[in-house]
């Protein structure tokens, strides 16, 4: 089968996935946004790779606008074009969308529809929910009718969808209430690459290029947006600073650089922030840490699981999160006893459980073996992948009328 996945983001996970579809014979071609400032997988050529698979960056060939609305908008309208165009000239029997703002996705559903190509919608997120409460935030009346038209949008993409993969159970009874049928719902939680995370020692050679191998290290890596609270890494910082914690924090855009300077005003030493580093060194980089961070605020949808989470237990390491309780990241984190969460505006408590676990290294062992055994749990590429192919099938069936 001829498979195009497009990714937007370029994720380690949905990377792994395309490889081991092609390591099982089908021809695929994974396409990622390549102006969009995310953490990337193994976007190179390996020397392994099936002959069957090719991975593509499409570019807009100029910054991506993310903090100008109007702007953001008709990049995000062009790059879904363009991305459409690519995977129609691919010849494919089907195409996966994921991560795609809800008016590229748009245009890519129309291009497989224009075709008859099934389109299997892998749901990581309800957009418009995170949409909507940003632009009412920020725009009053106009807002919401703007969030209005992305929910009905996301409505009828979802509904016309072949298939929807979702990551989430909780998923099913909004796609329900939205008019989506149960049986071309599939649920396939997200997960880390075991092909590229593993545990590493702290002492090893990212760290030491980065003087971080003889530090108690919390360490943040991954997006800092719009839905995070960076001054709450700031806070960790004045903390840490009597008790010989250091904060690292790997990261690109505009909270990571209000972090950078804020640092340098107030004369704290103990912050280390870098840019987005290969996939190649991300074990390493994980490995520097003694502690893990992670923030997603309070508007953010009960449903998102940041990647970061998944890697960092892949990783083998504690986890200290600021994400509400009744997130599924948040759920997963105190079920497996691998960290601690705290509410996401909990700046004082998030201190505080870090530098527990920065005074306690037995249970911080003992955490990251309890998420390195869920890793190896849940994590394996091949049983993920026959569910993916199971939903492809589905796909096919409705797309073509089959029962």
């Amino acid at each position: 089968m001829r498979i195009v996945v497009c990714d937007y983001s370029g994720h380690p996970f949905q990377i792994e996935l395309s490889r081991c579809l092609a390591d099982r014979g089908h021809a695929v071609l994974h396409l990622h946004f390549a102006e969009f400032q995310t953490p990337k997988g193994e976007i190179d050529a390996l020397a392994g790779d099936a002959p069957g698979f090719t991975i593509e960056a499409v570019s807009l060939g100029r910054p991506f606008a993310k903090d100008r609305f109007a702007r953001r908008l008709f990049q995000e309208i062009r790059i879904g074009g363009l991305i459409a165009e690519r995977a129609m000239r691919f010849a494919p029997d089907l195409v996966v969308g994921c991560n795609m703002p809800l008016d590229a996705q748009n245009r890519l559903r129309q291009a497989c529809a224009g075709r008859k190509v099934p389109f299997v919608f892998w749901l990581q997120d309800i957009y418009s929910a995170a949409i909507g409460h940003y632009l009412t935030e920020r725009l009053g009346l106009i807002g919401r009718l703007i969030g209005n038209r992305y929910a009905r949008l996301e409505r009828a993409l979802l509904r016309s969808s072949d298939a929807i993969v979702a990551i989430s159970e909780r998923f099913v009874p909004k796609l329900a209430e939205w008019g989506v049928p149960p049986r071309r719902v599939t649920v396939v939680p997200n997960w880390a690459p075991l092909s590229e995370i593993r545990p590493v020692a702290k002492d090893n050679g990212w760290a030491r290029q980065h003087g971080l191998h003889d530090k108690t290290v919390a360490l943040y890596t991954g997006t800092l947006g719009l839905k995070h609270n960076p001054a709450i890494l700031l806070d960790l910082a004045r903390a840490g600073a009597a008790r010989s914690l250091h904060v690292a924090v790997v990261s690109e855009g505009k909270a990571a650089l209000w972090l950078e300077q804020a640092a340098k005003t107030e004369g704290i030493a103990n912050v280390t922030v870098l840019p987005f580093q290969p996939m190649k060194l991300y074990p390493e980089l994980l490995g520097s840490g003694d502690i893990l961070l992670a923030i997603l605020g309070a508007e953010a949808a009960a449903f998102s699981v940041p990647s970061k989470i998944l890697s960092y237990l892949a990783a083998g390491k504690p986890v200290v999160a600021a994400i509400a309780h009744d997130n599924d990241a948040a759920r997963m984190i105190e079920a497996i006893g691998a960290g601690k969460v705290v509410a996401p505006d909990d700046n004082a408590g998030f201190v505080d459980r870090v530098m527990d676990l920065a005074g306690d290294a037995e249970l911080r062992r003992a955490m990251g073996a309890r998420a390195r055994a869920f890793a190896e749990a849940n994590f394996a590429i091949d049983s993920i992948a026959d569910r993916f192919e199971a939903a492809f099938a589905d796909a096919i069936a409705h797309c073509h009328g089959t029962p």
